[in-house]
């Protein structure tokens, strides 16, 4: 199909990154709109589809993330509970120890990987917080709402933390060297979690300086760990004939199933390599900071985790009673766990607010303004609230073991597909933005880096189809209910959006249009309105595609009025 376009010429770059005004494009059936504008994290200008959520041109949370909240936002997340209960269960599904090392280090890998890809689209939208909120909404705005719709709701479903919650109790027991009951882990669980909640909810900037502190805490308790291997292998404990457990290393034979099940638990392991990328609207300079401190993160991480397996292996998997024995540095080093799984928490709460801020700042969901704004205490109370509610209701209604493996389970396939989606999206958008002749980035992921990536992702969405031995995984039911109940999310999010968008305004004789809204917190969002069939034409005679009333009288009293640059971009939409 013939195109034309007038390419960003350099005066227009200029004038853009001058202005905190809007520059905009025309817009046509069948064409995409870009719209650029600058936000106040010293970055270039986002250039993004126009019906995406608005730019915040001073961030309503502060600029308090700097490279050392970047590195532990990273490393804080990565370094929670995996690294010390899953060994055993990679070593198990990798069958040797030689492949489990492999994977180790193929998780810093596959991070590496995945990270580029997170940094591109930064490069792209370098003052959107919100991450795969954000790729996704820009990667695919075509039907209209879809992507935000059910990336929105997939994330209300699953806004739980429940796993953590309870790792972190049973630590705390075997502290006092008792189990514990059912309804005493999930009392402990529900204390740690109202805790973890309390300590982000009044203030940023002391929420990421708590998560600073007690990530160093975290990363000098690996590094012990890892020297303390070190320090077994070289015969200097009571373990006897440390080196054992490496001859023969390969022998072992895997199956898919169980490598399957052990790549999934090496990805939890190095999960939250990407927690920086949820804040880039607080970062100055986001790009090249988070390439530097993000980078660091992922490969000290990969290697105290390969040493942190060495000691392991070492110690027979014993490793704390093999080396300290039965005494009081035990229970010490568990404490030292126990807050590790703590700063687990506070840290994925940090970057999770920020996803589900933008979820609602894109007008998807109901009460934009409620998501959007960060009353009474400078922070997104909205979205602390409801991830600590619903991680309460899922504590005290589902019973642990197999139940509580399986609802831990469900988001395996959800965020695996949208995962695969972004991946995918990335190469979208690079052949959209080079027909609309916008501004290069500032880092650009090589393209086999980008091919690997999207075969990981594939794999992690076809492979948990594959049955185990038996037909049993983890849990005692059937292996691949939760890949099952995963797709009937999905479902049921394409279907609400359906109904909601297409459906509904059909029947009742309207449509969807967006709205700008602007905060008395400075906080911007979209508001979706139901806008009568008869009284479209004069709604789009007077607003913008971004949701701007177009007036002079308007503009002039939202404080928005700059010199404009249009630019008319005019293709095909993939």
């Amino acid at each position: 199909m013939s195109s034309w376009r007038r390419p960003f010429s350099r005066r227009s770059a200029e004038q853009s990154e001058n202005s905190s005004g809007p520059e905009s494009s025309g817009q046509s059936t069948g064409d995409v709109k870009f719209v650029g504008e600058a936000g106040g994290n010293d970055a270039p200008p986002t250039y993004q589809e126009a019906g995406g959520a608005p730019v915040e041109s001073i961030s309503p949370l502060g600029y308090d993330v700097g490279p050392i909240t970047i590195l532990f936002l990273n490393i804080s997340m990565m370094i929670g509970t995996g690294v010390y209960s899953t060994p055993s269960a990679i070593l198990k599904g990798t069958g040797s120890v030689g492949l489990s090392m492999i994977f180790w280090v193929l998780g810093g890998i596959i991070s590496l990987a995945s990270a580029a890809v997170y940094l591109e689209y930064t490069s792209y939208f370098p003052s959107r917080s919100g991450s795969e909120v954000v790729y996704l909404e820009q990667a695919y705005p075509k039907p209209r709402f879809f992507f935000p719709t059910t990336f929105a709701i997939q994330r209300v479903i699953l806004s739980f933390r429940s796993s953590n919650a309870i790792v972190l109790a049973n630590y705390l027991f075997a502290i006092s060297g008792t189990a514990g009951t059912d309804w005493q882990i999930k009392g402990v669980a529900l204390a740690g979690y109202t805790v973890a909640f309390l300590a982000v909810v009044f203030h940023t900037r002391a929420s990421y300086l708590l998560s600073n502190t007690i990530g160093v805490v975290k990363l000098v308790t690996l590094i012990f760990v890892a020297i303390t291997g070190l320090v077994v292998l070289g015969g200097h404990t009571t373990v006897h004939n440390p080196t054992d457990n490496f001859k023969n290393a390969f022998v072992g034979a895997p199956t898919p199933y169980g490598l399957t099940n052990a790549l999934y638990r090496i990805i939890f392991s190095y999960g939250g390599y990407n927690n920086a990328f949820n804040v880039v609207n607080e970062i100055k300079n986001p790009v090249k900071s988070i390439k530097r401190n993000g980078t660091l993160a992922i490969v000290v991480v990969t290697i105290l985790y390969v040493l942190a397996n060495v000691a392991y292996v070492a110690s027979a998997s014993l490793f704390f009673t093999a080396v300290f024995g039965s005494s009081n540095a035990v229970r010490g080093l568990n404490f030292l766990i126990a807050l590790s799984s703590f700063g687990n928490l506070i840290a994925v709460m940090l970057g999770a607010a920020r996803m589900l801020r933008e979820c609602g700042r894109q007008g998807v969901l109901p009460w934009p303004k409620l998501w959007a704004s960060t009353r009474p205490f400078g922070t997104p109370f909205a979205p602390y609230l409801l991830d600590w509610g619903l991680t309460m209701i899922v504590i005290l209604a589902i019973p642990t073991g197999d139940a509580f493996n399986f609802v831990s389970d469900l988001a395996v396939l959800p965020n695996a597909a949208f995962n695969l989606m972004m991946a995918i999206g990335l190469l979208i958008v690079r052949w959209k933005r080079n027909k609309a002749n916008l501004p290069k980035p500032q880092f650009k992921a090589w393209l086999p880096v980008v091919m690997f990536n999207i075969l990981v992702q594939l794999y992690l969405v076809v492979m948990p189809w594959y049955p185990p031995a038996g037909g049993k995984g983890d849990v005692s039911f059937w292996y691949g209910t939760y890949v099952v109940t995963g797709i009937g999310i999905l479902l049921a999010c394409g279907v609400y959006y359906f109904v909601w968008v297409k459906v509904i305004p059909h029947w009742r004789g309207y449509r969807l249009r967006q709205e700008l809204i602007s905060l008395d917190d400075g906080a911007q969002t979209h508001n979706l309105v139901k806008v009568p069939v008869d009284e479209l034409a004069e709604w789009d005679a007077t607003h913008d595609s971004t949701g701007r009333q177009t007036t002079r009288e308007s503009l002039t009293e939202r404080g928005v009025e700059k010199d404009i640059v249009e630019t008319k971009v005019s293709h095909t939409v993939v």
